[in-house]
């Protein structure tokens, strides 16, 4: 079971239409890419990493992905998460909001 931090209690809404991309790499860590639509049409999207107990070791959330659709953002985001795991995460484990 996951352990989320602070940055996916403030960015979660069940309400908005969402589509969310799951997976256990071959170390053991989890990668957890969610994008939605928010209330005026703009595409958003949550990066998870977690180690294999659960606890979070990364969080990031994207306020805006101009001009692309979800299926875009999650792309890029899976591609973004992994790419974090093997390049190495910050040091410490913590929550960093992001924008673009």
């Amino acid at each position: 079971m996951r352990k989320r931090g602070v940055l996916f209690w403030e960015w979660i809404d069940p309400a908005l239409h969402h589509r969310i991309h799951d997976e256990k790499l071959d170390d053991g860590t989890f990668i957890d890419v969610q994008v939605r639509l928010s209330r005026t049409g703009s595409t958003q999207m949550f990066i998870g990493i977690y180690d294999g107990r659960g606890v979070v070791l990364h969080e990031e959330a994207y306020d805006a992905r101009p001009g692309e659709t979800m299926t875009r953002a999650l792309a890029w985001g899976v591609g973004r998460a992994r790419k974090l795991v093997v390049e190495g995460l910050p040091v410490s484990r913590q929550n960093v909001a992001a924008s673009k």
